[in-house]
């Protein structure tokens, strides 16, 4: 369940950021208000998370899962361009995250 936490952590990364960016600077007070609701749900199950977690696990993943998850929904919502080399190191990335869960032992 431990794992679970994280990757939900991580998917609300993704979401707060992605809503705060809707906020323009936090102007529109409904995109205000969920983007503070996403990031309390994020630190919160991250919090779940650390109960069993190192930090030095649990961190990285959580900022990594929220660091390529945003880079996508750039990429599909806001039609951000990504060049070609910065996929190279995007597939780092999501290398990163899964070999830290891999040999983690946890």
């Amino acid at each position: 369940m431990t794992w679970i936490y994280l990757l939900i952590a991580g998917i609300f990364e993704v979401v707060w950021a992605t809503i705060m960016k809707l906020s323009h600077r936090f102007s529109n007070i409904k995109f205000t208000l969920l983007t503070i609701i996403g990031m309390v749900a994020s630190f919160g199950f991250l919090a779940l998370a650390l109960k069993k977690l190192p930090l030095g696990i649990a961190y990285p993943i959580w900022t990594g899962i929220g660091a390529v998850g945003s880079i996508l929904i750039g990429l599909i919502i806001f039609k951000d361009k990504v060049p070609p080399l910065t996929w190279l190191f995007i597939a780092c990335l999501v290398v990163g995250i899964i070999g830290i869960k891999v040999t983690s032992g946890h």
